[in-house]
């Protein structure tokens, strides 16, 4: 990556930080799970009610009543069979802290690679590059990654031209940079300081 490749992104994304709500590691873990195919925004509501009980009380919540709090978030089933299930495991095996471990971490229900990126960064600042929609679309249409590449791909490529140390930096303000410029509906590519580099 070329010093302007940085510079640019300090200067759309100064501050980069995770934009989910949490206040205690099992709350992002869960806020993540949820973040799936839904925004940030969406799951931040929804947090809002759900984190008012405790791990001990979402693991032992009637599933219904998980299904009612979470179904503005999609797949609301699922998810929350997966919350429930995460809660008992973090519980019964892991006093109710989340394990650095991203073996340990991928083996919970509903939690692939980017899940687990985004956790170990944000709670452990493990050196990650979760791959979301954002991170696809920015690196492809920047020519860093092929069109279609898949999210391993792109976090491969990504590992390689980025030194580690700014892995969690630069990958949150890519993030953000697709969230909040590089859209994917009406991007805003005319006055777009990264023309230059493409």
């Amino acid at each position: 990556m070329t010093n302007n490749f940085y510079k640019y992104l300090d200067y759309y994304i100064p501050n980069p930080k995770c934009e989910l709500n949490y206040s205690k590691d099992y709350e992002l873990l869960i806020a993540t799970v949820l973040s799936a195919q839904c925004t940030d925004k969406r799951v931040n509501e929804v947090t809002k009610t759900l984190f008012k009980y405790s791990l001990k009380e979402i693991s032992q919540m009637d599933i219904k009543q998980i299904e009612t709090i979470i179904k503005s978030c999609g797949s609301y089933s699922k998810k929350a069979v997966y919350i429930q299930k995460i809660a008992t495991i973090l519980l019964n095996e892991y006093d109710g802290k989340v394990p650095n471990s991203r073996e340990v971490l991928e083996s919970f229900p509903g939690v692939g690679p980017k899940t687990c990126s985004v956790v170990l960064k944000n709670i452990y600042n493990e050196p990650a590059i979760p791959v979301d929609t954002h991170v696809q679309r920015v690196t492809m249409r920047l020519g860093i990654a092929p069109a279609e590449s898949s999210p391993q791909k792109i976090e491969a490529i990504l590992k390689e031209e980025i030194p580690i140390n700014k892995w969690n930096r630069v990958s949150e303000q890519i993030l953000l940079f697709g969230r909040y410029y590089c859209t994917a509906i009406n991007p805003k590519c005319d006055n777009c300081l990264f023309k230059d580099i493409i």
